[in-house]
């Protein structure tokens, strides 16, 4: 009976759960390396700011990337992008969501996905607060930096998980209600009749 609670379940914050693993470590590990090296860097391993600069901002664009391009769509199905028309120079962000029918998404992976995705603007914020207060503002140029690469993800992802669920919802009314095939049906009588 013991051994049936120490088992862990599905959702646990436990990467062995995960189905993607490696993908889950790798996001993890650039999640928390940009936060490390600006709280520690400093203080433990060197005096040198433009060193902790550079070396921050590698690791929140490898974040940004790794997280747009590859996590998110393996931990949740969920990817996003943004096209430019190059004749009007207007910009619309493009949401892809893979299909629930063929694809489950593991409840530990979008555990840790969510988690991590809404804990590193926070934490930037709070750390944006201390630079604030401690009156470093060259320290807050690099915070900003990383509060637009997170929270652009964070709400890309969010717009982009709303967007498949009201997909989803819509598809799953019409093709359960058989609203499409009523549709398709009169619409193919109405060209038979003219």
């Amino acid at each position: 009976m013991e051994n049936a609670q120490t088992q862990p379940q599905p959702g646990d914050l436990s990467w062995r759960l995960s189905s993607h693993p490696i993908t889950l470590l790798t996001f993890l590990f650039f999640r928390i390396s940009s936060l490390l090296v600006y709280l520690f860097g400093l203080k433990l391993f060197t005096k040198n700011y433009v060193l902790i600069f550079i070396i921050t901002i590698l690791l929140l664009a490898t974040d940004f990337y790794y997280l747009k391009n590859i996590a998110g769509r393996r931990l949740v199905g969920l990817r996003w992008w943004n096209e430019a028309d190059t004749a009007t120079g207007d910009s619309r962000w493009v949401f892809e969501s893979a299909d629930p029918e063929t694809r489950t998404i593991n409840a530990t992976d979008k555990r840790f996905f969510w988690l991590a995705l809404y804990a590193q603007p926070v934490l930037w914020v709070i750390l944006a607060i201390v630079a604030l207060a401690s009156f470093e503002p060259i320290w807050l140029t690099l915070v900003v930096i990383a509060l637009i690469l997170t929270v652009t993800n964070t709400l890309a992802f969010s717009r982009c998980d709303k967007f498949s669920q009201a997909s989803n919802f819509a598809s799953s009314a019409v093709y359960s209600s058989g609203l499409a095939r009523n549709l398709a049906g009169g619409m193919v009588s109405s060209w038979f009749r003219r």
